[in-house]
């Protein structure tokens, strides 16, 4: 179900729903670009003409971070669970493994994609990869990248670039490179390559894995996550408000 978040949209779906979404667009060669959305993209988005543009042409706009889940269940919307990305490209290696769909790898550092491949072959040993590449390119090679991933023929393409990048090559490029689904996955490859920690447990169940994030990048990530999550606690300050009087009249 789709419903709008601050003017964003946003799609409530399981994590199997999601699965099966992926899956229907491989099996049928029909596009499914997907985002997904977390507090900074949201934020980001609204003063971003051309991010807000490129979530909005998505077609699905995933929950990924647990901030996004709040604020959609202070605002009245069931939401079941969060689907984190890099829970959902785990979820379709093993689909791609069991099934023959071939993915491309397209982001991150060359020592960081080649150990995301090793990894997730040492995992799936029957994974065959329709290509790779490095997201350290310039601007002006995009149509050259985007050739190459046309011709390798992939069923779904995983693309590990900041935003907005990533989000921009997507869907500048998605018609042209005849991928059935594609998906931004962030700093995804650096988890699955063990040169990034994933935060506990305990912290993504309470929506602190930017705090664990904070504490492992302090430097780079403090102004981002500062600037963000204010901006973000501005705009849910007034249904976190309706909340607590609703809550009063109750408890009176």
């Amino acid at each position: 179900m789709r419903v709008s978040l601050f003017d964003t949209p946003v799609d409530i779906l399981t994590r199997k729903e999601t699965l099966d979404r992926a899956i229907k667009a491989m099996e049928t060669r029909s596009r499914c670009q997907h985002v997904a959305l977390n507090v900074a993209k949201l934020v980001n988005a609204r003063s971003d003409r051309e991010l807000d543009r490129d979530l909005r042409d998505s077609d699905l706009v995933g929950i990924d971070g647990m901030g996004i889940v709040f604020a959609l269940r202070l605002f009245g919307h069931a939401v079941p669970e969060r689907v984190a990305g890099v829970d959902l490209f785990e979820d379709l290696m093993a689909v791609c493994a069991q099934r023959g769909f071939r993915p491309y790898l397209l982001g991150a550092t060359q020592w960081v994609l080649d150990a995301t491949i090793a990894e997730l072959k040492r995992r799936h040993p029957a994974l065959e990869f329709a290509g790779a590449q490095h997201g350290y390119f310039r601007p002006e090679d995009d149509a050259r990248i985007a050739a190459q991933v046309r011709a390798s023929g992939a069923d779904c393409l995983f693309i590990a670039m900041p935003t907005p990048r990533k989000e921009r090559f997507m869907r500048a490029w998605r018609d042209t490179m005849n991928v059935p689904f594609l998906m931004g996955v962030g700093g995804t490859f650096d988890v699955v390559a063990g040169h990034v920690d994933r935060a506990p447990a305990i912290y993504q169940k309470l929506g602190f894995e930017w705090l664990y994030r904070l504490m492992q990048e302090p430097r780079r990530m403090f102004w981002r996550y500062a600037r963000t999550n204010t901006l973000f606690l501005g705009l849910i300050l007034p249904g976190l408000v309706r909340y607590w009087l609703s809550f009063k009249r109750r408890a009176a």
